[in-house]
């Protein structure tokens, strides 16, 4: 079970950072098309882990109520922590914009890959389906996610290579957090629905909070028949590994 846990936990951090990677030498032309199919998939994946694998698998183990509260707990907590970003954000604007945000960007990108590991630790050591459709979800979403985050780092001056080595650096942190789970979780399995509570928060929220908004700013019938589709198409491939 560890060897699963920590080949996914690499895929879905490496793995992830490896593909956005790829992204910087396609045309910025290619880039805008590609970047929000992904973003729709992205969603649909989140969304369909979230409510096909992680809650489905917290109720069986642990009341109703108290998976629930756990869920709308984890999404205020993630809107008080988004918020204090993006205060820090616009702060920084008001100094050494770039420096700031390079380094605010690697540190945030180092604690959610850490969290996204202990959250693939908790899926995988309740079923091995729900570990890789959660995996999948991470990888599925982190990709969008790092493409922005080079981005950033290139605009700050970092040159290719710097900002492929520190994305790399802060991708790891997935490893430690997921190894550190599993021998904990392994003493505490009644912990579990919990963690998986808070994990479906967090897909929820990214999904609803973050990513669909980015959807929304393209609004031609064309553009949103895609969207649909590809969301879709994520909830599908999650239910597939579920149901199929």
């Amino acid at each position: 079970m560890l060897l699963w846990i920590m080949g996914f936990s690499a895929l879905g951090s490496v793995g992830a950072v490896g593909c956005a990677a790829l992204f910087l030498f396609f045309p910025e032309s290619i880039r805008k098309v590609l970047i929000p199919c992904l973003i729709s998939y992205a969603t649909g994946t989140l969304l369909g882990a979230a409510f096909l694998g992680m809650l489905p698998n917290a109720l069986l183990q642990a009341p109703a109520v108290s998976v629930m509260a756990t869920v709308l707990a984890g999404m205020v907590g993630f809107f008080v922590l988004e918020k204090l970003v993006i205060w820090r954000h616009s702060h920084d604007a008001e100094g050494q914009v770039d420096d700031r945000a390079a380094s605010l960007i690697l540190i945030g990108d180092a604690f959610h890959n850490f969290v996204d590991g202990v959250l693939i630790a908790a899926a995988f050591l309740t079923s091995v389906p729900l570990g890789i459709t959660t995996a999948f979800a991470v990888i599925a979403h982190e990709i969008p996610q790092e493409v922005g985050d080079f981005a950033i780092l290139l605009d700050s001056g970092y040159c290719r290579g710097k900002a492929l080595l520190m994305n790399g650096l802060s991708s790891i942190t997935t490893l430690p957090g997921a190894m550190i789970a599993y021998y904990w979780l392994a003493e505490t399995r009644e912990a579990t629905p919990y963690i998986l509570a808070i994990a479906a928060a967090s897909f929820i929220y990214i999904a609803t909070a973050d990513l669909i908004p980015m959807l929304h700013r393209q609004a031609n019938a064309i553009a949103s028949l895609r969207q649909l589709v590809l969301l879709l198409a994520g909830i599908g491939t999650i239910a597939g590994f579920h149901f199929g």
